[in-house]
């Protein structure tokens, strides 16, 4: 145990600032330690409340790492800490979250059982109703740990519900079943599991030479049958499954082009950008499913295929939306334009909008966008 106590990642600055992918018996030791730092203060000779030192999460502390030899980029954390305190006013209730969390995740852990966070919420509420009234406090705690412990929500027991699905040219095998042939799984597409062992273990197998991140929709079109691809959607912002799945084929078919569709809107912009950045709201875990996704379409030389009475008008949030993005030090010059295209024009398009040419519209449009990507993929 002194060796895992000299080891820890209390020590903050010996260790970048990432969170390990780590066996239960790992994460015991580091909550037990945690356990220990804790009591050892409050039996010194002058008893004190420690603080629990984890990564600061804030906008501030985040970073941006440019390839040299690639223009593959992402969002990271950098070391800079922060405390919660049992002595300050301001964050005494999230500190003691932050043990009961611990707390939870010790005893799914020694029970090798794993839940969704919104299974979490429900035991925390009725175990601490003091503590937890809403779904956000617990996953800003979740957090809390994962930037306290260093490890990953999966290594906590914690799995992610995932709304997201695949479809088109791909062959998936979980360990043990039959072979799935994702261009027979309906409109639907076959539903990710939030299990990331599982998905970890997956066999793949696929013909296809583009994967086609869409914002909403997936097989209707049966586009895979025009264009050898693979579908992927969250059905909006990218769940940690979805993410990690689409992680995972980038590594297991590295030369395949990943191409975004999304709403030409602030919001499908962002969409884009955290699968291909990542996100500072997933703090340690940030850059770990980054993907070089390409900007494919919507994008603003398509409006001319598009009615103008398609055109929707931009609300105060997507207002709000697009002022972050353009602050953004992450964001290219020519995403800024059409960003201030959006603004100017205030006018945004949906997906949908394609339809007005006819149901089997989106095949072509794909089509023609990959011929043009292939002149050029640095947009």
């Amino acid at each position: 145990m002194e060796e895992v106590r000299r080891s820890t990642i209390f020590f903050t600055e010996q260790h970048l600032s990432y969170a390990d992918i780590l066996p239960p018996l790992q994460v015991r030791a580091r909550i037990e330690v945690a356990v220990l730092n804790f009591l050892k203060d409050l039996n010194s000779p002058t008893p004190a409340i420690s603080n629990l030192p984890m990564i600061n999460r804030k906008t501030s502390n985040s970073r941006v790492n440019q390839g040299l030899l690639t223009d593959v980029s992402w969002i990271f954390l950098s070391r800079s800490c922060c405390t919660k305190s049992m002595t300050r006013e301001s964050s005494a209730k999230s500190f003691i979250r932050a043990w009961k969390v611990m707390e939870m995740c010790y005893e799914i852990l020694v029970q090798e059982k794993r839940v969704t966070q919104r299974e979490l919420f429900y035991k925390l509420l009725c175990a601490s109703p003091d503590y937890f009234s809403s779904q956000l406090q617990v996953n800003q705690t979740i957090q809390d740990v994962v930037a306290l412990l260093r490890c990953s929500r999966f290594s906590l027991g914690i799995m992610a519900s995932s709304r997201g699905a695949v479809a088109g040219r791909l062959l998936l095998q979980e360990p043990g079943e039959e072979i799935i042939d994702c261009t027979t799984c309906g409109s639907s597409g076959y539903p990710i599991s939030g299990d990331l062992d599982l998905l970890e273990k997956l066999i793949m197998k696929t013909d296809a030479r583009y994967i086609f991140v869409i914002e909403k929709r997936l097989a209707e079109d049966q586009v895979f049958n025009q264009i050898p691809c693979i579908l992927i959607t969250a059905k909006g912002y990218p769940d940690l499954a979805t993410r990690f799945l689409l992680h995972r084929m980038t590594r297991a078919f590295p030369e395949i082009k990943i191409l975004g569709l999304v709403d030409w809107n602030p919001a499908g912009l962002a969409i884009l950008c955290t699968y291909k950045y990542g996100s500072i709201g997933m703090g340690l875990e940030a850059y770990r499913y980054a993907c070089n996704v390409k900007w494919l379409g919507i994008r603003k030389d398509d409006l001319d295929i598009i009615p103008e009475e398609s055109l929707i008008p931009l609300k105060p949030k997507d207002l709000q939306i697009a002022k972050s993005l353009t602050s953004s030090e992450i964001l290219q010059d020519n995403y800024k334009e059409e960003l201030a295209v959006m603004v100017q024009r205030g006018r945004k398009a949906e997906i949908e909008a394609l339809y007005f040419h006819g149901y089997d519209f989106l095949g072509k449009y794909l089509a023609n966008k990959v011929v043009q990507a292939r002149v050029s993929f640095d947009k």
